[in-house]
C-alpha cells in the first residue's frame, strides 16, 4: 500500500496520512511526555504483540499515564488498523501522548492522553549489512543513569540516543554503542546488543541501561531452546573488542551481525556461527 493509502488511527478515528493531525499543545511533542511501542507485522501476523501491549502498559503505569483504552481493546484495536491498512508485512507505530495541554510541563493541565496507531514499511539496514555485517563506534553519550529514568521505561524523549545515532553518522557508521555513567556497556541507539564468547551468548542487563527488549527476549528463548548457554551481565568494551561474535537485536533491525568495534575486528570479521543460528532460528519463528 502506498502512504497514500494510509489510514492512520488517532484517538478512535482513521485519518489519510496528509490530514493525520496532533496538537502543538500536545505534551508528547513539546516535552516528549508519552510512551510507544514499535511492532513488526510477518505474515499477516502481528508479532509478540502481547508482549508488546504489557510493555507499553508498564511503561505508561511508570510514568502515571492513562491510556484510554483497556488492554483487549488496544489489542483489538491494533488489529483493526492493520486490516484497515491491508498490511502483511509492514511495521506498526504505537504512540501515546499524555495530551493537549497548556505551555509548562506541568502534566494536569492534560485533560486527556492520546493515542495514535501508525502501520506502515520500515528496512532498518540494507540487505547486504545482515549478510556481511557492519562496523559500529562507541559513542561519547552516555545512556541516562538508571536512577535517573529507568530504562525500561520506552519513552518518546529519545534526545540521548539520536546524540549518538548522529555522532556515528558522523564517523561513518549506522549505529554506535551506548555506554551507561558507569563505563559499563549498556545497549545501542536503537537495539540491545549480544556478544558471544566460548559457546555463551551474553548482553548487558537492563539495569545496566539497556531496554527490556522483545527481540532481545526473543533471542534468548531461542539461544536457551537450541542449547546455547545464556547469561545477562555486565561487559565493558574490552569484552565487545575481544568476543568471538557481536549482534545487535531489535524490532526494526531484528538481528545484524556486528563485525567491527572502534577499529576491533570482531572474530575473524565475518558473521559467526552463534550469529548466523540465532538468525536462522528467528527468521523460522517469524514465517512460521
Amino acid at each position: 500500500m502506498k502512504d497514500d493509502k494510509m489510514k492512520i488511527y488517532i484517538d478512535g478515528k482513521y485519518y489519510d496520512r496528509a490530514e493525520a493531525r496532533i496538537s502543538v499543545f500536545d505534551h508528547g511533542l513539546l516535552y516528549g511526555d508519552g510512551v510507544f511501542e514499535g511492532i513488526r507485522i510477518y505474515n499477516g501476523k502481528v508479532f509478540k504483540l502481547k508482549e508488546h501491549i504489557q510493555r507499553l502498559y508498564r511503561s505508561a503505569k511508570a510514568i502515571l499515564l492513562d491510556i484510554p483504552l483497556s488492554e483487549a481493546e488496544l489489542t483489538e484495536a491494533v488489529l483493526e488498523t492493520v486490516g484497515v491498512n491491508e498490511k502483511a508485512d509492514g511495521y506498526i507505530r504505537l504512540v501515546v501522548t499524555r495530551g493537549e495541554g497548556l505551555l509548562g510541563i506541568d502534566p494536569s493541565s492534560c485533560e486527556k492522553s492520546s493515542l495514535i496507531i501508525i502501520v506502515g514499511d520500515i528496512q532498518m539496514y540494507p540487505d547486504e549489512y545482515y549478510r556481511k555485517g557492519v562496523s559500529v563506534i562507541t559513542s561519547s553519550s552516555r545512556r541516562v543513569p538508571s536512577d535517573c529514568l529507568d530504562p525500561r521505561i520506552k519513552s518518546l524523549n529519545y534526545l540521548n540516543n539520536i546524540m549518538a545515532k548522529i555522532e556515528a553518522k558522523q564517523a561513518g557508521c549506522l549505529e554506535a554503542v551506548m555506554l551507561n555513567s558507569s563505563g559499563f556497556v549498556a545497549e545501542c541507539t536503537g537495539d540491545n546488543i549480544f556478544i558471544a564468547k566460548g559457546g555463551e551468548l551474553l548482553t548487558p542487563a537492563p539495569f545496566q541501561g539497556a531496554l527490556d527488549g522483545i527481540t532481545m527476549q526473543t533471542v534468548l528463548e531461542l539461544a536457551e531452546s537450541t542449547g546455547i548457554r545464556t547469561r545477562l551481565c555486565t561487559l565493558t568494551r574490552y569484552d565487545l573488542y575481544n568476543a568471538d561474535e557481536c549482534f545487535m537485536t531489535g524490532t526494526g533491525a531484528e538481528i545484524i551481525p556486528v563485525i567491527g568495534i572502534d577499529g576491533r575486528t570482531i572474530g575473524n570479521g565475518t558473521p559467526g556461527r552463534i550469529t548466523r543460528q540465532i538468525t536462522e532460528a528467528f527468521h523460522n519463528l517469524v514465517t512460521a
